[in-house]
């Protein structure tokens, strides 16, 4: 016997509706992000994204469309992903636990001016929170995506978007 879902289509619309009208919250956290992506490529630097699960999914996908393109054809931005690295992952996870995978990726790639991109659906995975902590302590500039009410990352980066 199949399960009736928990809400009905009218409810998942009207709660959809709420999420996005509360986008206009972030218009300040946003454009700050914007600033600090900007300055980054204006300087040379970098942009270095992270996540796990679906958020290693998004990191990746923002990193290659600022490698490859957005909407029209441009100079590439550098961008790596973190998380797109299997044989990097797994050597760092046996090597120093996965909590750590990021944060000794940053430790190797990352310099003043770069910019950390880090996503957390509920604001305290480990691994990403030593990410963010890492990019503080090399004094690079920060945007983590959260979701929720930003968890334990939230206070980490440079801007948040919740």
């Amino acid at each position: 016997m199949v399960k009736k879902p928990a809400a009905n289509l009218p409810d998942i619309v009207s709660a959809s509706v709420v999420a996005i009208e509360s986008l206009r919250d972030l218009e300040l956290p946003v454009m700050r992000a914007v600033d600090l992506i900007a300055r980054c490529i204006a300087g040379g630097c970098k942009i270095l994204t992270c996540g796990n699960g679906g958020s290693a999914a998004d990191a990746s996908h923002l990193a290659t469309e600022f490698v490859v393109r957005y909407v029209d054809d441009r100079r590439p931005y550098p961008a790596v992903c973190l998380n797109d690295s299997g044989c990097t992952l797994t050597a760092a996870a046996n090597d120093y636990g996965y909590d750590g995978v990021f944060a000794r990726q940053i430790a190797a790639l990352g310099r003043g001016g770069d910019v950390l991109i880090a996503f957390s659906t509920s604001g305290r995975s480990p691994s990403v929170l030593k990410a963010l902590e890492q990019a503080k302590n090399m004094r690079m500039e920060s945007i983590a995506m959260l979701g929720r009410d930003g968890g334990a990352a939230k206070g980490l980066a440079t801007v948040e978007l919740i």
